[in-house]
């Protein structure tokens, strides 16, 4: 069963959220990982269409087709389907976001992130090609980063099928997205592959050692927390290393990468309770110390996921904020060396 966050709207307020934000907190269902592997919560048709009426929606202001496809997969998997989100023809090809939906590494899809993708596409004017990978523990880790990586280098081989610039490719996601949106940046370089110009790390998991101070205090915060992290890692990781120990791959948990130099710009978001917001603040001040080009945006009174919050001004802000800097990554200028 779905528990109900423990305590009031009151003991919430320690972590001062904002104000329009607090209400809804302790809302939120209390949901282990290990209910969502196991298949311990389950709806019917009708709540699982009130669930995907709930969802927030956006309306664009010029047509965007949207559909889906299957492309080619990782050699010796199966197809990977994507959605592809494409704005009114341009008189130059456009920019394209490849974009990996957050979801813990098990859950999720293409469904939950409608919105968020046709705006982009609407508002930037740009491709999205939004992704929907293997999911573990059925497929841990390398799957969902191949898959990745598969539609990657798709998206550069079908740029002129797409109406899309090359040069003008950027990767983002959010949580687990923004997981895979780093690490597809870091394999793109070493296997000296497509060319990725900006990377969008929104909430982004990147140390499966969770030694931050975030993730050792949030263990009760609404929509994350350590415990559901702990329990990712295991079963992102179920076939390999264990997660803490010392030979992680740097592909599962990009803070484990030693040199950062040589990848995309970056934007990276965290919010303020949310027990992934250190480990992003370091990973931000380790990309502007490696050379690399980056934004690093803190959300006060935030937490893990308060962005389908869409009605308060912090989220409202949140959705402006991204889109500008999608808009100033994706514009084709490249910073000097």
């Amino acid at each position: 069963m779905t528990r109900r966050r423990p305590g009031t709207e009151d003991d919430l307020m320690r972590y001062n959220l904002d104000s329009e934000l607090a209400p809804w907190a302790s809302m939120i269902p209390d949901v282990e990982l290990s209910q969502v592997v196991n298949r311990e919560i389950t709806l019917t048709p009708e709540e699982e269409q009130a669930f995907h009426d709930k969802l927030p929606q956006y309306t664009p202001g010029r047509p965007v087709d949207i559909s889906d496809r299957e492309i080619p997969g990782p050699e010796g998997a199966p197809p990977v389907k994507v959605r592809l989100y494409r704005p009114p023809a341009a008189d130059r090809p456009r920019p394209a976001l490849l974009y990996l939906h957050g979801g813990g590494f098990v859950a999720s899809d293409l469904v939950v992130f409608d919105a968020r993708c046709t705006e982009i596409a609407d508002r930037v004017g740009a491709v999205v090609v939004s992704v929907d990978y293997r999911l573990s523990p059925e497929t841990p880790f390398p799957g969902a980063l191949e898959d990745t990586y598969a539609s990657l280098t798709w998206l550069h081989s079908a740029a002129g099928e797409l109406g899309v610039d090359p040069g003008r490719i950027a990767v983002g996601g959010d949580s687990a997205g923004g997981n895979l949106s780093a690490a597809v940046s870091l394999l793109a370089r070493d296997r000296g592959g497509p060319e990725i110009c900006f990377q969008f790390l929104d909430v982004p998991v990147l140390d499966d050692r969770m030694t931050t101070r975030s993730m050792r205090d949030f263990v009760d915060t609404p929509s994350w927390n350590s415990r559901n992290n702990e329990a990712m890692w295991r079963y992102y990781l179920k076939d390999g290393p264990a997660p803490g120990g010392p030979d992680v791959s740097p592909y599962a948990a990009p803070m484990r990468a030693g040199d950062l130099t040589g990848l995309p710009p970056a934007l990276v978001v965290v919010c303020e309770f949310d027990p992934l917001r250190d480990e992003g603040i370091e990973y931000a001040q380790r990309l502007v110390q490696a050379g690399v080009t980056t934004e690093l945006v803190l959300y006060p009174g935030t937490f893990h996921g308060a962005s389908v919050i869409a009605h308060a001004e912090i989220t409202k802000k949140m959705r402006e904020d991204m889109i500008f800097s999608l808009r100033r990554g994706m514009r084709g200028t490249k910073p000097r060396p």
